[in-house]
């Protein structure tokens, strides 16, 4: 076989190309393996972690939908019990601007954080609930009262993510979406990179296609609404001002990307998905019946 003329352009071209990518490579795994290295020494990478439960009144679509019944029992309660079985929780906390909300919140024996009404959304009504703690934590759960059936496995395993991804300030979930819930705009998809980090997400289908169908045969994705974020960067957040992708599409999460930090995203199979309108309440139900749920 012949060889290539190492002096063509091409080949030097290709050469530094490659060159490049070795040494931006290198440098995420140096990082990677420092922060590995810090974690088996210290054995504290990371490891004070809080789960915060933001609940405000006055939702646009839904006003008091953290108190909505769900077969006897509050909603934001139900998503409390949920989130107290998570091994990776060292604390679950409540954090609301409004008393109807905390009143009941203590009722059933939660912790509860009052916050200011001026918080835009729920990643910074957790860092003003962070900042109102006297312990210090690593990593914020951010917990959607809306997600009644939300699985511990799920928090623990978005917490486990980001304490093995050290280039990462953010980790999610996702799972299957369902065909129905294609064009559903409440229905936020999102997509990611052959690593694990997410690329974009959208309240419309993405992937597109030409012929503007659901494609049967692609998995796409679909958001939970659970986060969770190194405690560093979620004192940086509130700063960043807002972006143009995270306004047209009303997604916190695209604020994070569009200012280049990275985000993992865990995939998990979740049948039950939150409730953003009044009739969610009633699949909610019907799918805890089915289960024998209560």
């Amino acid at each position: 076989m012949p060889m290539c003329n190492s002096s063509s352009p091409l080949s030097s071209s290709s050469t530094k190309s490659w060159l490049v990518h070795a040494l931006v490579a290198g440098a995420a795994v140096a990082v990677a393996f420092g922060a590995h290295r810090y974690f088996l020494r210290s054995g504290k990478f990371r490891s004070r972690v809080i789960g915060i439960i933001p609940a405000r009144f006055a939702s646009t679509r839904f006003p008091g939908k953290p108190l909505v019944d769900i077969l006897g029992k509050p909603m934001i309660q139900r998503t409390w019990e949920r989130a107290k079985l998570a091994r990776a929780l060292d604390q679950v906390v409540v954090a609301t601007d409004d008393e109807k909300i905390a009143e009941c919140c203590r009722g059933f024996g939660a912790e509860v954080i009052m916050t200011s009404e001026s918080c835009r959304n729920g990643t910074e009504r957790c860092n003003e609930a962070l900042q109102k703690l006297e312990k210090k934590y690593d990593i914020v759960v951010n917990i959607q009262g809306d997600e009644p059936l939300i699985e511990p496995e799920i928090i623990d395993g978005i917490v486990e993510a980001l304490q093995a991804a050290p280039d990462a300030v953010f980790s999610t979930a996702v799972t299957s979406l369902k065909p129905e819930d294609a064009f559903d705009t409440n229905r936020v998809k999102c997509v990611v990179d052959n690593r694990g980090y997410a690329i974009y997400f959208s309240r419309g289908l993405i992937p597109y296609n030409k012929s503007g169908k659901v494609n049967p045969d692609f998995p796409y994705l679909l958001h939970l609404g659970i986060q969770s974020y190194d405690t560093k960067f979620l004192k940086i957040y509130p700063e960043l001002q807002p972006t143009p992708l995270q306004l047209q599409e009303d997604l916190e999460q695209l604020k994070v990307l569009e200012n280049g930090y990275r985000m993992k995203v865990i995939k998990v199979d979740h049948e039950a998905h939150g409730v953003d309108a009044p009739e969610d309440v009633d699949k909610i139900v019907e799918f805890m019946r089915e289960r024998n749920l209560s």
